[in-house]
C-alpha cells in the first residue's frame, strides 16, 4: 500500500488553496487516513569503553650532546675516576706530618660528589630550563646519585685521618635535604655549609673552615686539597684564571677539577 507523506497532504491542500483564488471550483479531497512516518531502523553502535584520564607523557626529544655526555660517556666516568684518583693518591703526601682530624678536604656539591643529570634531563624533555621551583622540588626528592669515585675518595679521607667538608651553593633551606642525600649514596661528610643568603661568594665559607668558625666544635683544620666542577670552586679563583695560565699552577697538585659540559660560570665567557 502507498503511504502519502505529510508532505504531500501539504502540496494537496496548497494546490486546492490556488484554484479557489482563480475561482476555480472548489474540490473538497476526501480525507485520508496519515499514518506515521516511517523511521529507518535504528543501529545501536558497540557501547565504547572509556578510558581513565592520564597525564599527557613528556614528549620524547634527543638529549643535547652535552647532557648526553655527562649521563651515557665512558670517557665522563673514566674522567671523574681519574680525578678522584689523583686526588687520592696525594693525600698522603699532603697531610704527611699532620695531626689525625686537624687536616680537611673541601668539596663542592653539584656534579662533584652528587649528580643531577636526571634533573637537567627532566628539564630538557619537559622543553624548559631551571626554575627556583623545580630545582627545589628536584632537591627535596634526595635522587641524586653519586659521582663516580667520590664515595671511594671520601671513605679514603677518613681512613687517613682527615675530614670532610662540603661548600655548596644549595641554599640553608635546602641543607638538611642535602646532607641526607649525601648519606643515601655514601658520600661522608663532617660538615656541609650551605648558602648564606645571597651569598654565593664560596671564599668567606673556604675561611671559616681554616678558621675554625664554622661551626661550634669544629677545630680550625689545614685544607690540604679542593675538588669542584667549577673554577669558583677554589679559592681565589675566577674564569679570569683562563687567561693566567699561573693561576692554573695547583691544578692536579691541590686543586682537581670534574668536568661539567652542562652548566657553569663559564657561560658567560665570549669565545676567544
Amino acid at each position: 500500500m502507498k503511504v502519502h507523506s505529510p508532505r504531500f497532504v501539504e502540496l494537496i491542500a496548497l494546490v486546492a488553496l490556488g484554484a479557489a483564488a482563480c475561482g476555480s471550483p472548489t474540490v473538497t479531497p476526501t480525507p485520508q487516513p496519515v499514518p506515521p512516518p516511517v523511521e529507518a531502523p535504528r543501529v545501536t553502535a558497540p557501547a565504547k569503553t572509556v578510558e581513565p584520564e592520564r597525564p599527557a607523557a613528556p614528549r620524547s626529544r634527543k638529549l643535547p650532546n652535552d647532557i648526553h655526555w655527562f649521563r651515557a660517556s665512558a670517557e665522563y666516568r673514566a674522567l671523574a675516576r681519574q680525578a678522584y684518583t689523583v686526588a687520592g693518591d696525594r693525600l698522603p703526601i699532603l697531610a704527611k706530618g699532620l695531626r689525625k682530624k686537624s687536616w680537611a678536604v673541601i668539596l663542592d656539591a653539584d656534579e662533584t660528589v652528587l649528580d643531577n643529570s636526571e634533573y637537567q634531563r627532566r628539564r630538557y624533555v619537559l622543553d624548559s630550563g631551571y626554575t627556583d621551583a623545580s630545582w627545589e622540588n628536584w632537591v627535596n626528592e634526595k635522587a641524586a646519585r653519586a659521582i663516580p669515585g667520590a664515595a671511594e675518595f671520601t671513605k679514603r679521607v677518613h681512613t687517613l685521618g682527615g675530614r670532610v667538608a662540603i661548600v655548596t651553593n644549595r641554599s640553608e633551606l635546602q641543607c638538611e635535604a642535602t646532607r641526607t642525600n649525601l648519606r643515601s649514596v655514601g658520600i661522608e661528610t663532617d660538615i656541609v655549609l650551605c648558602q648564606p643568603l645571597k651569598e654565593r661568594d664560596k671564599n668567606p665559607r673556604f675561611h671559616h673552615v681554616q678558621s675554625g668558625t664554622a661551626v661550634p666544635g669544629m677545630p680550625a683544620l689545614t685544607v690540604v686539597e679542593w675538588i669542584g666542577d667549577n673554577i669558583t670552586d677554589f679559592p681565589g679563583m675566577s674564569q679570569i684564571a683562563r687567561s693566567e695560565p699561573a693561576a692554573l699552577a695547583g691544578f692536579g697538585k691541590r686543586y682537581f677539577m670534574l668536568p661539567n659540559p652542562m652548566y657553569g660560570s663559564w657561560e658567560a665567557n665570549r669565545d676567544p
